[in-house]
């Protein structure tokens, strides 16, 4: 009998180690087919996880309470499954080179729980070569199994979109791969319990992986001309939004829009391409020089509101310039790689402590992250600058009015709105004589 059958016929249990926005959906969607064991390190987060309580809103409070997942922190538990996900994250160092610590870790974690007859697969988001090259040997060295002999071994990318309610794991098509035929028959087999649309039979494994660092290099590029065109349209005194609406009317315009380019996949994952590419003697030219600009983003949008404090004759070190989000995007708690942060460093760099206001985000991951105390909505007062940096639900849905409530002054000229997302009305804003700024 087959992996694939003994999973089904709850005879073997399936292991998903990392249970954050992209392992925790994936755990729960599959228990609802088989038996899952939902490992990770964070000893609070499983605990969340056991009381009912979703940290990433990705699925809800009430899918967890209801979901047969057997969340835990035993890396022991382990030896009972017999397929295993990885879906750590995949952050980059300082330096913009890749940070493997995190699935050379969770290798080395299944690797020393790994039962022969296993199949692993990996998730994580990693250059061409990683699972083959690195990952396998530590599993063989931590198991003391030979890969394609006593275990298997596969690489499906991730494709979660955080926070996105209507492209979600079950109908977006999954890339999967394996380093034999037999294995990836049977890896497609079980990941088509849970994807509706089904699966893309990758060659080999090594494509599996460009085709995930492509993906998101590609989307970080159109962003990226986006963003040039901003700040040069921001010089000619021309509305970007204006002049991209007016773009989009043409059947194969793109719908790309400029933006502040964070979180853990698009502004990470073509730093993973740039430096394999770098390794085998190549220089990046089109995905370096877009990184680049996504990455100068936020000290331009900080120096644009420096100009705005300036022209309404305002103190700049005594400017009371509050921001609303600090996530990475709209209408998730996700604060990783934001870009925000790089706006709140530039406004320092001028003498000025913003005030942060973020209704979605955890609290706790905000000071630890970047050193910032959020504030509560309802206790901002006195603003000189009101930043619209994410469109989260709660910000869209503000009206003039309550904007204006957060001002101290009367004159509408001296109050200043900087709206990074473009999600305000701005004829209503200029026509009641506000300074208006828009990427």
């Amino acid at each position: 009998m087959s992996l694939y059958e003994n999973l089904i016929n709850k005879q073997e249990k399936l292991s998903v180690i990392g249970l954050g926005y992209v392992g925790m959906p994936i755990a729960v969607e599959f228990a609802k087919k088989v038996d899952v064991i939902g490992f990770d390190l964070n000893e609070k987060k499983v605990q969340l996880y056991k009381d009912g309580i979703d940290p990433t809103n990705e699925v809800g409070d009430e899918f967890i309470k209801q979901t047969t997942v057997e969340f835990t922190s035993n890396e022991t538990r382990l030896k009972e499954a017999k397929f295993h996900i990885i879906a750590v994250p995949t952050p980059i160092n300082a330096d913009k080179t890749p940070d493997l610590t995190p699935v050379e870790g969770a290798s080395t974690i299944v690797g020393r729980n790994l039962t022969q007859g296993s199949i692993v697969v990996y998730e994580s988001t990693v250059y061409p070569g990683v699972t083959e090259d690195i990952c396998i040997p530590i599993l063989e060295k931590e198991s003391g199994l030979r890969c394609g002999i006593d275990f298997k071994v596969g690489y499906s990318p991730e494709r979660i979109n955080p926070g996105d309610k209507v492209h979600r794991l079950e109908n977006i098509t999954k890339i999967v791969s394996s380093n034999d035929d037999e294995s990836l028959e049977e890896i497609a087999k079980v990941y088509e319990l849970v994807i509706e649309v089904g699966v893309h039979k990758a060659s080999s494994i090594k494509v599996a992986e460009a085709a995930k660092v492509v993906e998101n290099s590609q989307r970080d590029i159109n962003i990226a001309f986006m963003n040039e065109l901003a700040m040069v349209f921001d010089r000619m005194g021309i509305d970007t939004k204006e002049v991209v609406d007016a773009m989009n009317t043409k059947w194969n315009a793109l719908g790309f829009y400029p933006g502040l380019v964070g979180g853990h996949c698009i502004g990470v994952d073509p730093y993973y391409f740039i430096y394999q590419a770098e390794k085998l003697g190549y220089h990046s030219q089109i995905i370096l020089s877009g990184r680049k600009i996504n990455d100068g983003m936020g000290g331009f949008v900080a120096d644009a509101i420096i100009k705005k404090l300036i022209f309404a004759n305002k103190v700049v070190k005594q400017a009371n310039v509050v921001i609303l989000g600090i996530t990475f995007k709209e209408n998730c708690p996700d604060t990783r790689n934001s870009k925000v942060e790089d706006i709140i460093k530039r406004l320092k760099e001028y003498g000025i402590e913003p005030i942060v206001v973020d209704p979605q985000a955890d609290a706790d991951d905000a000071r630890k992250e970047y050193g910032v105390e959020l504030v509560d909505l309802k206790d901002v007062r006195d603003a000189d600058c009101i930043v619209f940096a994410v469109a989260h639900d709660e910000f869209r849905m503000m009206t003039l009015e309550q904007i204006d409530e957060l001002f101290c002054i009367s004159d509408n000229s001296e109050k200043i709105i900087v709206d990074v997302k473009s999600i305000l009305d701005k004829n209503k804003i200029e026509k009641s004589g506000y300074s208006y700024w828009r990427l």
